[in-house]
């Protein structure tokens, strides 16, 4: 992520920095802090572009899953039919359209909570990364205005 290498520039800079006598006050150069501020608040939004992708990402999948289970129902309501037709294996057709109809549901909610499960963990990172990148801003803000 290109925000994070910003901070560390950032905290290298001040790490670097001349300290004033007698003081945990630095000397930095304010327009060298400013420009890194501007990198970073104009790589923010590709990070919310990133977070809306994983959104969008996650509502494919979803969909797609539930496709493959309505097509998999559909084939097993199909067999079912067809099935139902032959009197002499009808209970068997039942059961064997059943179970299908089973795996496809399954199928569907193991899919969806996958999906569920690996798109909260991407926010969740991003989240933290925001997190953290703000208060990292917010302490450089603070030592740049000596507080």
């Amino acid at each position: 992520m290109k925000i994070i290498s910003l901070l560390n520039e950032l905290e290298r800079i001040i790490q670097e920095s001349t300290n004033l006598p007698l003081s945990s006050k630095i000397l930095v150069n304010p327009e060298q802090i400013l420009e890194i501020i501007q990198e970073i608040l104009q790589s923010l939004p590709d990070d919310m572009k990133e977070a809306q992708w994983v959104k969008e990402e996650r509502k494919k999948i979803l969909i797609e899953a539930q496709k493959d289970a309505e097509r998999v129902l559909g084939d097993a309501e199909s067999k079912i039919r067809e099935m139902v037709d032959e009197n002499q294996i009808t209970q068997s057709a039942y059961l064997e359209a059943e179970e299908i109809r089973k795996r496809a549901e399954d199928i569907s909610k193991e899919i969806r909570q996958s999906t569920n499960e690996y798109a909260d963990n991407v926010l969740k990172k991003m989240q933290f990364d925001l997190k953290s990148l703000m208060e990292q801003i917010e302490n450089n803000r603070k030592e740049l205005r000596g507080k």
